[in-house]
């Protein structure tokens, strides 16, 4: 991971943002919501990551305080860096939320989790009255699933047992996700592996049916919340 300086945020954890304009403006967007003395749930992914350092510099010209509950040891290092104090859920409750999508089709139904934070990510919108979803327009799909993979966070242990479960489930392909940069399988932020999954069809059940499988921890679907709000 590179920290490098930047004139527009002052640190950047990513060498080349996508849609980066796009990004920005939703970013400042979101940035306006910010009040003083609130506790946010701060997503991963980039355009989350440029939220943060426009809600850093908000604090820095308006001094005000706010509490984040981070998604990943990314998120939290960018908040350490910008001295953004963190909790936990056991600490506080947010009071809103921001997060990124790989997909979202127009159900609001999302595909999460290629950062591997699903588990938090998800932790951190059931906790919140309300979660904001930021979405440049080349996450827009009509079907979900037809341009990324269905990550389910496994249990190490489970694994074998798993992927024979899933197999039986109306699937295109499936692997397991490699670390760049290193020998081995990702690892998560709790631990765990994730299996990539590509779905022919992704139903409403989806989600339940492969947490039902015994030691799924989580998956990066998002299907039936009815809290998120999709900001593009």
């Amino acid at each position: 991971m590179i920290i490098q300086q930047d004139k527009k945020c002052s640190i950047d954890f990513y060498n080349e943002i996508s849609n980066r304009d796009q990004k920005q403006e939703i970013a400042k967007r979101i940035s306006k919501k910010v009040k003083d003395g609130q506790t946010i749930g701060f997503g991963s992914g980039s355009t989350s990551f440029l939220t943060v350092c426009e809600i850093a510099d908000k604090i820095k010209k308006e001094n005000i305080r706010i509490t984040a509950i981070p998604t990943s040891y990314e998120i939290k290092m960018v908040c350490s860096y910008f001295n953004i104090p963190t909790a936990s859920l056991i600490e506080k409750k947010p009071d809103w939320c921001f997060d990124g999508a790989d997909e979202v089709d127009n159900n609001n139904w999302l595909i999460k989790g290629r950062g591997g934070a699903m588990f938090k990510e998800k932790l951190n919108i059931k906790n919140s009255p309300i979660t904001y979803i930021l979405v440049d327009k080349t996450k827009i799909v009509k079907k979900l699933g037809c341009k990324y993979p269905v990550p389910v966070e496994c249990n190490p242990e489970a694994l074998k047992y798993i992927q024979e479960e899933i197999s039986k489930l109306d699937i295109k392909c499936m692997e397991l996700r490699l670390a760049k940069g290193k020998d081995g399988p990702v690892i998560t932020e709790n631990g765990n592996l994730i299996l990539d999954v590509m779905f022919n069809t992704i139903e409403s059940n989806l989600e339940s049916q492969l947490k039902s499988i015994v030691g799924v921890v989580e998956t990066g679907l998002f299907i039936g919340y009815d809290n998120i709000v999709i900001e593009q």
